[in-house]
């Protein structure tokens, strides 16, 4: 995978919240003039396990919405949202996304921790 990194967890909420915690995590880090920033994308639904790892198209989707991430962006999926809290998070719609063999209807949004 490169410098990306694939976490799988049981709990969307977990997930998010592990995200945001990795970006604050790094706010203020800099590295020889470089400030690392993580890239971060959240999809729902049933890879299939194999070993100690997971394939098929619920990874390949998450994969496409993390490579539509900004730095410091958390994007998750629509079929993540719905099993969010939307009071813990500020969750906002991400119109411009296309990623590469997912759903043309897919959809996206940003997710920041509310207050």
């Amino acid at each position: 995978m490169g410098d990306g990194v694939m976490a799988v967890y049981s709990d969307p909420a977990e997930a998010v919240e592990a995200a945001l915690e990795g970006s604050r995590a790094l706010d203020g880090l800099e590295v020889g003039g470089f400030r690392p920033r993580l890239r971060t994308g959240i999809h729902m639904g049933r890879p299939r396990r194999l070993g100690g790892d997971y394939y098929g198209v619920d990874v390949n989707i998450a994969a496409r919405v993390a490579t539509a991430a900004g730095p410091g962006e958390v994007l998750v999926s629509d079929a993540t949202l719905h099993r969010l809290d939307s009071e813990a998070l500020e969750l906002k719609r991400r119109y411009r996304f296309r990623g590469k063999g997912a759903p043309k209807d897919l959809k996206v949004y940003t997710a920041e921790a509310a207050g």
